[in-house]
């Protein structure tokens, strides 16, 4: 079961990852055309859905721009899919025991630690500069996965689990950091709302409330409440997410039973290809049993994670991608690449990442606390070490939150950022691949 649960868990990545590619490539080629001003001009737009005086899309009283709904709307759909995954992942998948995540986990304190030490040894005494020092901590799923598959067979099931698992415990951190250091001015009559949608969602969980609408309805409200009360709207997402239940209303056997009876009295047609097969209003009644039962054998935490998945990886993601990658390299300073925030970010993600995860994981498996995946060495293990650095979304998103807010020089540190993320997220894949290509096991 967990193995089924990884495959269809990598597939679904990877898929993400060739949008994700191309989405890239759209953003940067729109950034340096002639449709360039149209394209920077569009993620201005005011948008609103309003009833009455009242916008649900609105930040302390100024309509939101279509990049700050993307940034902050639907990349709280992103991280409720993210929740919906790490709880799931805690609860049955790969970090359900210390044991399965022990070497995860301990990777991904190392890949969180060294690369903000890396940038802080090398990003300016700048404060400003420094407000990015979060930003080469993330690795980003969808890419790493989508490089690691062009390996195929050749890659051991275990290094797959171990890059997926990191990357989910990466995720978490990256979502605490969001919580604890991206908070601004606090607004009480918000946080009271958003601590009640929260109290209303608990209490669904206690009272065995299984709908996944009451869930998204009331994450809806606490999104529009986090929104204005300081605290990242995003973090919604996360809480919502944990709040979903991951049982049943009524055990399988209650399900299957019902099934089973429906089926065993449904009759059997037998009809050639040109009769007409017309069910009376019984029938339909047993089949429609069929299907709810069926889908209430599925959690709402599981059901739900599923329908969002090709929301998130065909468009979020994507969109996500195209609206915020887009830099104008005309206008960027590749001297920044040399030193400040451009370089800080790129030797955080290519270095950082690299030597922490495989430093950490090294030193746990030495002292036994841990051994290393399945069918790996250390040397293919460092070729998956090395996709670790590659950053691009949670990357971007965080590089937005950290100097977006400054008023003078945050478009300019926020496109350094940017250059930075995409200059080591390749380097880092280029890294990954040769490692892998030298010392994976050949196909015979």
């Amino acid at each position: 079961m967990a193995n089924y649960s990884f495959m269809s868990m990598l597939k679904k990545y990877v898929s993400a990852s060739v949008l994700l590619l191309i989405a890239t490539v759209c953003a940067l080629v729109c950034a340096n055309s002639s449709i360039k001003e149209y394209y920077f001009d569009f993620w201005q737009s005011i948008v609103s859905v309003s009833i009455g005086g009242f916008n649900f899309f609105s930040h302390n009283g100024h309509d939101m721009t279509l990049m700050q709904v993307i940034n902050d709307f639907l990349m709280a759909l992103f991280f409720l899919s993210v929740g919906l995954e790490i709880k799931r992942e805690f609860l049955v998948g790969d970090l359900s025991s210390p044991k399965k995540a022990m070497l995860p986990i301990i990777g991904a304190c190392g890949g969180m630690l060294f690369p903000v030490l890396v940038f802080w040894l090398l990003c300016p005494g700048d404060a400003d500069m420094q407000r990015g020092i979060a930003i080469p901590m993330a690795t980003d799923i969808a890419f790493s996965l989508g490089v690691l598959a062009v390996f195929s067979t050749r890659v051991p099931t275990g290094l797959k689990v171990f890059l997926a698992a990191l990357a989910v415990a990466d995720d978490l951190g990256g979502i605490i950091v969001i919580a604890l250091f991206y908070t601004s001015e606090l607004h009480t009559a918000f946080l009271l709302l958003s601590l009640l949608c929260v109290v209303v969602m608990v209490a669904g969980n206690y009272f065995r409330v299984f709908s996944k609408t009451f869930y998204l309805l009331t994450g809806l409200v606490l999104w529009y409440a986090m929104l204005n009360s300081g605290i990242h709207a995003t973090i919604a997402g996360v809480i919502t997410a944990f709040c979903v239940p991951s049982t049943l209303q009524n055990g399988t056997g209650y399900y299957l039973k019902r099934i089973k009876e429906n089926i065993s009295s449904f009759p059997i047609i037998n009809a050639s290809k040109k009769s007409t097969i017309i069910l009376s209003h019984d029938e339909i009644n047993k089949l429609k049993s069929v299907e709810s039962a069926a889908d209430k054998l599925i959690s709402p935490l599981q059901h739900l994670e599923d329908g969002l998945h090709s929301l998130i990886g065909y468009v979020v993601i994507p969109l996500f991608a195209f609206a915020n990658i887009g830099v104008d390299l005309s206008e960027m300073d590749f001297s920044s690449l040399v030193s400040g925030v451009g370089m800080s970010v790129m030797a955080g993600l290519v270095v950082g990442k690299f030597v922490g995860v495989l430093l950490f994981a090294w030193v746990a498996v030495k002292c036994k606390i841990v051994s290393l995946p399945s069918g790996a060495n250390w040397k293919s293990f460092a070729g998956v070490c090395a996709l670790c650095g590659i950053g691009l979304t949670v990357s971007i998103f965080i590089a937005d939150l950290s100097y977006s807010p400054l008023p003078v020089k945050g478009a300019e540190l926020l496109g350094q950022a940017k250059l930075g993320i995409l200059c080591g997220s390749f380097i880092s894949a280029i890294l990954g691949c040769v490692l892998l290509q030298l010392f994976l096991p050949k196909n015979k």
